[in-house]
């Protein structure tokens, strides 16, 4: 699938819910913008209008966004994971070979990262370098700063 995007179920349901706002609540609340901004005459100089119009073509951008996001959406399965090797939705123990540390991460599509939660994206230098990978197997992650090697140390679900 080209440009495939891989989402939890949660966070499917999260971009479904954020679409149906988009379309309902946020394409009325623009609406009634650019009414109001009409009604106060001339709009060639009218910075309301103007901003009203920009806000609206924000909201239609983001819907097409996620429309495209949906429709090319892979549902990560927690119970079709592969624990034999590093994919999409594993968990993967790893010792960076450096310092001795022990860090945990959540392989995950770039929509639901969060580097901050242990959650990588499969497109990220870790995420790239893990994938394939299995325990045992030392991989290398190239940055633009360093060159980082880790060893595999358990994949799980």
């Amino acid at each position: 699938m080209a440009n495939e995007v891989f989402l939890t179920k949660e966070g499917y349901k999260e971009l479904e819910q954020r679409l149906e706002y988009l379309k309902t609540t946020a394409r009325v609340d623009v609406a009634n913008k650019i009414e109001v901004a009409r009604s106060f005459g001339d709009i060639s100089e009218n910075s309301e209008y103007d901003a009203a119009r920009e806000e609206e073509a924000l909201v239609e951008q983001e819907i097409q966004q996620i429309q495209n996001t949906l429709r090319n959406a892979q549902i990560i399965n927690k119970a079709k994971v592969d624990t034999t090797k590093v994919s999409v939705g594993s968990t993967v123990v790893v010792e960076d070979l450096e310092f001795n540390d022990e860090l945990t991460f959540k392989i995950m599509g770039s929509f639901e990262s969060d580097p901050t939660k242990g959650l990588i994206s499969n497109e990220s230098p870790l995420g790239k370098a893990l994938l394939g990978s299995k325990k045992g197997d030392i991989v290398e992650v190239v940055t633009p700063n360093a060159t980082t090697k880790y060893k595999v140390k358990a994949i799980k679900a």
